[in-house]
C-alpha cells in the first residue's frame, strides 16, 4: 500500500512539473526577476509592537509611493525615481514611528536581494535575486512584510492586516484578452 502511495504522489509530483502550474493549478508564472522592483520593510523586532507599526509604516510609505511610481512605465524608470526620495522614504518612515511612540528610526536603501516564490493577484514570482526597496524598521531585525512597487502588485488596505492586490499587467493582459473574445 505504501509502495502505491508512494507511487500516486510522484505521478502528481511529475505530472505538475511536465505540465507547468498554470495548466494545473490556473497561475501564471512570470519570467525572470529582472523586471520587478519589491519592497520589503523589516520589523525591529517580532514584539507585537513592533509588528504592529511595520504595517502602519507600510500603509504610510505605499501611500507615499503611489504618486511616485504611478507614471512609471520600465523597472529603470522606478528605480531612478524611487532613489531620488529614499531619504524621504525614511523620512516617512520614521514619522510613522514616531507618531506612535517609538524612538528608534527608519532606513531606506536599493539592494539586491533573494526572494522566495510568492503569488500576488493569480501571478507568480519565481524565487530568485531581486532589486528591493529595503526599509529596515530599528534593527530591521523582525519579520518582514513585502511586496511588489514595480509593476505596482500590491497596495495596503486601511485596516493594516489585509493586503489587496491590484495588478496593471493582468488588467492589461484582461484587456487583450477580451479584445480577441
Amino acid at each position: 500500500m505504501k509502495k502505491i502511495c508512494i507511487f500516486f504522489l510522484l505521478s502528481i509530483i511529475i505530472s505538475v512539473t511536465a505540465l507547468g502550474l498554470t495548466g494545473v493549478f490556473g497561475v501564471e508564472t512570470t519570467e525572470g526577476t529582472g523586471e520587478y522592483l519589491r519592497i520589503h520593510i523589516r520589523a525591529d523586532s517580532n514584539e507585537e509592537d513592533a509588528q504592529a507599526v511595520k504595517y502602519l509604516v507600510r500603509d504610510d510609505v505605499v501611500n507615499y509611493l503611489t504618486p511616485v511610481v504611478a507614471d512609471c512605465e520600465t523597472k529603470e524608470e522606478a528605480l531612478a525615481s524611487v532613489s531620488e526620495k529614499l531619504l524621504s522614504i525614511a523620512n516617512v518612515a520614521t514619522a510613522t514611528l514616531r507618531k506612535n511612540g517609538f524612538s528608534y528610526a527608519a532606513k531606506a536603501s536599493i539592494k539586491t536581494e533573494e526572494f522566495p516564490t510568492r503569488t500576488y493577484d493569480g501571478y507568480t514570482l519565481p524565487a530568485g535575486e531581486y532589486s528591493a526597496l529595503i526599509i529596515e524598521l530599528g534593527s530591521g531585525e523582525g519579520d518582514n512584510w513585502w511586496c511588489v512597487v514595480y509593476p505596482p502588485l500590491c497596495f495596503a488596505s486601511p485596516s493594516g492586516k489585509n493586503v489587496i492586490y491590484k495588478s496593471k499587467i493582468a488588467e492589461i493582459i484582461g484587456s487583450w484578452k477580451n479584445k480577441r473574445a
